[in-house]
């Protein structure tokens, strides 16, 4: 029986993946934005079977995203080889806000993907989404959209093209735009292919919400004039027929090494797709939400006999299924349900907010089989916080953890959270009140407005307390139960959608107040707002998939 690639191969926030293949291993670079480490790569051997192997930005001296804004930081890396060095290009956009980016580059290298990677080259800051092309001819390129932020002009102002010195690890020579995009606008993402004597260039366009497409186009030479396809474009879910894959586009082309080539692409799953799929696309996109963020996806890739690449299927529309390539399966072992923090080494999945895991917040030690956080700043802040999260990769599912923790003040808070930004999370949390003593307590922010759905409830001197949020599709609630008692729910049914890209993004006259390009975790926090560093212990963090999610898989 053929095997398949089932869609989304990378589930949860993955966006903007660079793919590559050396021998027989392929890997994955994808965004990270403000959280931490930076760059999350996966490995795989089929392109079926996906494993995370390693983050390429480990380090304050490769990235700094201390005060970046939300949905800021890493955006889309590029993965490179040449001569036995692995190049991974990045962005570190410090502002969106108004008519200006703040976007530096940088270039890192290692010897294999699962590092170490070295300390940071800087590059230039006229324009996020670089990539790096290395010739046939030993000469590697360097491209990057450009930012005009002028007012009247198009900010998405075209691609760029300036030579890399791989040995002098500068540009030199003159800068070249290559390309303005096509009527579709918003052109970005671009990323540099050779075959068959052709230069071919894949950018993305349309923005990347519901009109997300990628473009193809192609030059005899290097910088150009490019001519664009005629089957422009290549993959769009906007206005085609549904499969699910909505927000489709931002990719890479990698050629399996057998023949076969395959797109790897962002795309985004809108819950109320999901719980009742359109029997058509609609005309106009309204009231949808993607709360597991940008995800990756993987097409199949034919060449026509004039040289332009198309999806297998036929048309532009992504397919959630799609024919693996010939070679040996290679699954890889499934994460665990629970992580009861035995190993002196936090797990790979999960990640803190702009600073790095530090002895001074994070212990896996000071307390065998738990989890300390010793309290900093509140989970608006854009600096220290003590969070560890995992991102949400399914519509229905449950997280949940036991906390001991021993509050005097109002101020201090350990807990459960289902956080998509500093505007938008919900936080059940452990804290004194001072008449009620110590208290469960549930605390929302939907776009930056606080609200409390339920009073607090006094819990007593009960050493431990365990906390639970569950997904239900639309809806998630949370729950609580002291010591072994049975869960108590609190607070209610609360909106998925507030956890959501859509959500996120605002305008105000058409100059961006926010934007929301991550997707949901959920985590464990402490805070200790007086400046005390009052500690709590975790003694598991548990993640599981409900039933009913296979049963509309």
């Amino acid at each position: 029986m053929a095997r398949t690639i089932e869609n989304p191969v990378l589930p949860g926030f993955h966006p903007d993946p660079s793919i590559l293949r050396v021998g027989g291993d392929f890997y994955m670079a994808t965004s990270t934005f403000e959280w931490w480490p930076g760059v999350r790569i996966h490995h795989s051997r089929d392109l079926v079977n996906w494993q995370h192997l390693s983050y390429a930005c480990t380090r304050t001296s490769q990235l700094d995203l201390r005060g970046n804004p939300d949905s800021c930081g890493i955006w889309a890396p590029c993965l490179s080889h040449a001569d036995g060095v692995y190049y991974m290009v990045y962005t570190n956009v410090r502002s969106t806000i108004g008519t200006y980016k703040d976007t530096h580059n940088y270039i890192v290298t290692a010897p294999h993907p699962g590092g170490p990677w070295s300390e940071p080259v800087y590059v230039n800051s006229s324009g996020f989404d670089p990539s790096l092309f290395h010739d046939d001819d030993g000469r590697s390129w360097f491209l990057n959209m450009q930012w005009d932020h002028r007012a009247g002009r198009n900010p998405f102002c075209g691609i760029l093209l300036q030579e890399w010195d791989r040995a002098t690890q500068r540009l030199k020579g003159p800068i070249k735009r290559i390309f303005l995009g096509t009527d579709l606008g918003v052109v970005e993402g671009p990323h540099l292919y050779k075959k068959d004597g052709w230069y071919v260039l894949l950018t993305a366009e349309g923005g990347t919400f519901y009109e997300h497409a990628i473009t193809i186009a192609r030059s005899r030479t290097l910088d150009g004039p490019y001519e664009v396809s005629p089957h422009h474009p290549l993959l769009t879910a906007h206005h085609e027929s549904p499969a699910g894959l909505q927000r489709s586009g931002h990719g890479s082309l990698v050629d399996a090494g057998n023949g076969e080539w395959y797109l790897a692409h962002l795309c985004g799953r809108p819950l109320e797709w999901r719980e009742q799929p359109p029997a058509q696309a609609p005309s106009v996109y309204e009231n949808l939400h993607c709360p597991l963020g940008r995800e990756t996806a993987l097409q199949r890739i034919t060449w026509t006999d004039a040289g332009w690449p198309r999806l297998a299927h036929g048309g532009p529309a992504p397919a959630t299924s799609v024919p693996a390539p010939e070679l040996p399966p290679a699954p890889f072992e499934r994460e665990p349900a629970r992580d009861t923090f035995d190993s002196p080494l936090l797990s790979g999945h999960l990640n803190s907010l702009r600073v790095p895991f530090d002895p001074s917040w994070v212990s896996l030690t000071a307390r065998s089989g738990h989890l300390r956080l010793w309290g900093r700043e509140s989970l608006m802040s854009l600096f220290d916080q003590s969070l560890v999260a995992r991102r949400q990769q399914h519509f229905r599912c449950e997280a949940d953890t036991v906390v001991e923790f021993a509050p005097d003040s109002f101020q201090q808070m350990a807990g459960l959270v289902a956080y998509y930004n500093t505007q938008n999370h919900a936080y059940l949390h452990v804290t004194h009140d001072e008449t009620l003593g110590r208290v469960v307590r549930l605390s929302v922010n939907n776009d930056g407005v606080p609200s409390e759905p339920a009073a607090p409830v006094p819990v007593g001197d009960a050493a431990r307390v365990a906390l639970r949020v569950r997904f239900d599709g639309p809806v998630f609630r949370f729950a609580f139960a002291v010591g072994e008692g049975a869960w108590t729910d609190i607070g209610g049914d609360l909106p998925t959608s507030m956890l959501s890209d859509e959500h996120a993004t605002r305008f105000d006259n058409g100059i961006a107040r926010g934007f929301g390009f991550t997707g949901n975790y959920v985590g464990l926090a402490c805070q200790d707002l007086g400046g005390g560093r009052h500690p709590a212990d975790f003694d598991h963090f548990g993640y599981r998939v409900s039933e009913a999610e296979s049963l509309l898989a």
